[in-house]
């Protein structure tokens, strides 16, 4: 039977290849999700226990790793994105797994804190399956199906986000250099799995030269300021971000000062939160993005971040959160959609470079949004506070998220590089609806 060709950018990609390319960018996200999840429960364990010091001492050096890795994704995530765009999508994936595996192996073998650090800074350089999984969807999906297939990059994370912490959690119980091991074989095999079967999906006719000017932190935000359009959704996506780092960071602190929960309370209701990213993007994202498109999509999602925020803002009883979680988890389509849209500004050759330029963005709200969360959360639950206000760190982000619609809701009146009505399996979303109708 003669296998289907289609056009994705300005190259040919056999449907075979791009089925298998899809699922082993799933796959590999996925697995880097799990791995991580694998360690929550148990990295400050290690920590506290390479540092020698009080438990205050070693959360300082826990929220050190944690800021260091970020940092150093802020600080690399351009470069390999630039170097995708130079040398293909495939060898930057396999040298980010790679040395995602074998930082897990430091982690598992440390015999001291210094050890982390240089596992954790060497994870952070290397750590460019997300921005580069990003490009890799972007080659091998028409334009029409990437916000559809971006979607699965946070259903991985949802169903990384549900299977990790559980199963961290689990191994444990027989040592806390278990998880590593876990994370290590899982990260390896899947770096074996992809030398051997992960085809390369950017066309040498697409591919350009190394651009310092586009690959590090500050110049790449050049390529974003490229475009009205592209610059409008990254300053949307920076509030959005910030306020969801703000309100991650404080998830637990708050549940726990409020409502008294404990691990399990917290366990059940982080997993009915990567349930619903798994639901909204993976099962919902093709049918939702059919009804209104992308832009429409955008916007509602952000609306529903908004509401939400200020509901966990104001719940009074724990109980009330997971009917919030439920709501909220609609909120998920804000990512993929606006990756969507901004990916369309860019052709074949700059997509790595694009995709690494948001990922450094997004690691530097990872540094700050959680500073400012915490520092929120302390003063308005201390005894200086004008006012005793516990949920001030959702009410921040649920403002941030605000803005970041008002900005969003006047960018998408601007026209893009390349218009495109939203379709699936080739047909128009909406009966009777011209594309300018669909997507403005």
């Amino acid at each position: 039977m003669q296998r289907r060709v289609f056009r994705a950018g300005d190259g040919l990609y056999r449907m075979g290849k791009r089925r298998a390319g899809v699922g082993f960018i799933f796959i590999t996200l996925f697995i880097d999700v799990l791995g991580f999840g694998l360690v929550i429960p148990i990295m400050p364990r290690l920590v506290h226990e390479l540092s020698h010091s009080t438990l205050s001492a070693a959360s300082r050096d826990y929220g050190m790793l944690l800021s260091l890795y970020g940092l150093m994704q802020f600080v690399f995530a351009p470069i390999l994105g630039s170097l995708s765009d130079r040398w293909g999508r495939r060898p930057v994936l396999l040298l980010s797994l790679l040395c995602n595996g074998l930082d897990y192996v430091v982690l598992w073998w440390a015999p001291s804190l210094w050890w982390l650090y240089l596992g954790r800074t060497v994870s952070g350089i290397t750590g460019a399956s997300f921005s580069t999984g990003s490009a890799y969807i972007a080659d091998v999906s028409p334009p029409e199906k990437r916000a559809q297939n971006f979607g699965l990059i946070g259903a991985a994370f949802g169903l990384g986000f549900i299977i990790g912490p559980a199963a961290g959690g689990v191994l444990g119980m027989f040592g806390p250099r278990v998880p590593f091991m876990a994370a290590a074989a899982l990260s390896l095999v899947n770096w074996l799995y992809g030398f051997f079967i992960l085809p390369e999906s950017l066309a040498k006719e697409n591919r350009r030269r190394f651009d310092w000017k586009k690959a590090n932190p500050i110049g790449s935000f050049g390529l974003l300021s490229r475009y009205p359009l592209v610059l409008g959704l990254t300053l949307m996506n920076v509030c959005f971000n910030l306020g969801t780092q703000a309100m991650q960071s404080t998830w637990v602190l708050s549940t726990g000062y409020r409502y008294h929960w404990g691990s399990l309370q917290n366990g059940i209701s982080l997993a009915l939160v990567g349930v619903m990213s798994a639901v909204v993007q993976a099962g919902l994202m093709k049918p939702l993005l059919a009804r209104f498109g992308e832009r429409r999509l955008l916007v509602m999602g952000l609306a529903i971040n908004v509401v939400s925020y200020v509901l966990l803002g104001l719940a009074t009883q724990g109980w009330m959160l997971y009917g919030i979680i439920v709501f909220w988890g609609l909120g998920g389509v804000v990512g993929p959609s606006a990756q969507g849209i901004i990916s369309r500004q860019y052709g074949p050759d700059e997509q790595g470079a694009a995709q690494g330029a948001l990922t450094s963005l997004f690691s530097l709200t990872g540094i700050i949004g959680p500073l400012i969360g915490t520092l929120l959360f302390g003063y308005f639950v201390g005894t200086h506070a004008p006012i005793h206000l516990p949920g001030a760190a959702f009410f921040w982000s649920a403002l941030l998220t605000f803005l970041g619609m008002l900005v969003a809701l006047r960018t998408l009146r601007l026209p893009g590089r390349s218009e495109a009505p939203t379709l699936v399996m080739g047909t128009d979303l909406t009966p009777g609806a011209s594309p300018s109708e669909r997507d403005d």
